[in-house]
């Protein structure tokens, strides 16, 4: 499959999902509104991201690009949880996104960061084992916050360091997926322009 039609499948899923978190929020206004910001967000990144790789049609390529997306969602989702530390509209952002999942948000976040770690174990020849361990590290600091509202034994032995240390945690969190994200681009782009990585 070609990289521009791999873009449209994916754009396609983030569009009907902006659609239904706005319809769910905001009623059949919401519907609207999620379609325009669906289509400006489609017109955009398909003015930067599928015009420039539309003939680039190497595998490696589009699985490393598509590993990116669910980590960049993840990242920006936990600078806006390090932002809540400082800023109260941040924090309400993620009760925000708390609720739309009932609260498993940082549990979901983890899991999905564990799961993604897995690939590069079995698949070293398009992502690096070291980024697997990096996300399986970031995952198990998601996955263990994600626990702190529940009353176990088990908790109780480190609740103690993420209320103390939460945005601490957090700049790790931060850093490893900005590390790993931007390696993985940095390596699509060698492959694109046929350079030699920096």
């Amino acid at each position: 499959m070609e990289l521009s039609k791999a873009f449209d499948i994916i754009m396609a899923g983030v569009i009907s999902g902006i659609v239904a978190f706005t319809t769910q929020k905001l009623g059949v206004g919401g519907t609207a509104l999620g379609a325009v910001l669906g289509s400006m967000l489609y017109q955009l990144l398909s003015h930067y991201l599928r015009e420039p790789l539309g003939n680039v049609k190497t595998q490696i390529v589009e699985d490393k690009i598509v590993f990116t997306i669910p980590l960049i969602i993840i990242l920006i989702i936990e600078v806006i949880n390090f932002l809540a530390n400082f800023y109260w509209r941040s924090e309400n952002i993620i009760y925000l996104l708390e609720g739309v999942i009932h609260w498993n948000l940082f549990r979901s976040m983890g899991l999905g960061l564990l799961i993604m770690g897995l690939y590069p174990l079995f698949r070293s020849d398009e992502i690096k084992r070291t980024h697997g361990y990096l996300l399986i590290f970031a995952g198990l600091l998601l996955l263990l916050r994600g626990f702190v509202d529940v009353n176990s034994s088990i908790v109780r032995l480190y609740i103690l360091l993420f209320y103390q240390f939460d945005a601490l945690i957090s700049v790790i969190i931060i850093t490893i997926l900005l590390y790993v994200i931007a390696v993985i681009l940095n390596e699509s782009i060698v492959i694109i322009t046929g350079d030699k990585q920096l």
